[in-house]
């Protein structure tokens, strides 16, 4: 879940930035502190969006930084248990494949990937169903869940497992095929219907005819 968050906090501008624009090199300052760091409250701070306040500055004897007390706003993506998600298979191991969903990685272990078993082609760098013949690769798009979380301070140390075993969730293309069977079933159903009803209509005609 994505959200704009307002913080206030102290921004500590170097000597070396004294004559640039001050709103610039705050938001500049913290986008070097800030952007891709992981709060657990809030989440993975993506970006610095606005400055809406700034105070006066402070110096302090052992520093020759001036000290803001600013109020700022961010972009952060807190990603939520259970939560479905949509994102690009970036690469494909014998374990499983690695998923790019918004600002962060998560990995789909093999298990979770269908109910068919599936058979790692490395060669072709595939993970390939053993009954369903169903093809993964990189640069798959895909919709799965969040199962299993592990938030660390940065984005390389956490780790995030989904799954694709459930209904409504795979590979989209996968999707897709299910869609059109599910119509062309129904359709055939609703056409077979039709046809037993003119059938009956012609029977019960064809009764009255012969009394």
């Amino acid at each position: 879940m994505y959200s704009l968050v307002t913080i206030k906090d102290v921004v500590c501008v170097p000597p070396r930035r004294f004559g640039e624009d001050l709103k610039k090199v705050i938001i500049s300052e913290l986008e070097d502190i800030l952007a891709g760091r992981v709060d657990r409250d809030i989440g993975i701070i993506l970006t610095i969006t606005d400055v809406k306040e700034i105070g006066e500055g402070r110096i302090i004897m052992s520093d020759a930084s001036v000290h803001y007390d600013t109020t700022f706003e961010i972009l952060a993506y807190q990603p939520q248990l259970q939560e479905v998600v949509e994102g690009l298979v970036t690469e494909i191991t014998e374990f499983g494949a690695f998923v790019c969903f918004g600002p962060i990685d998560g990995l789909i272990h093999v298990s979770q990937v269908t109910e068919d078993y599936m058979n790692y082609d490395q060669k072709n760098s595939l993970l390939v169903g053993r009954e369903s013949h169903k093809l993964l690769k990189q640069g798959d798009l895909i919709r799965a869940r969040i199962i299993a979380m592990s938030l660390k301070d940065t984005l390389s140390n956490s780790k995030i497992g989904l799954t694709m075993r459930q209904p409504y969730l795979g590979k989209l293309e996968w999707l897709d095929e299910e869609r059109e069977k599910k119509e062309k079933s129904i359709e055939k159903g609703s056409n077979a219907e039709e046809k037993q009803k003119d059938q009956k209509s012609k029977n019960k005609k064809s009764k009255k005819g012969d009394k």
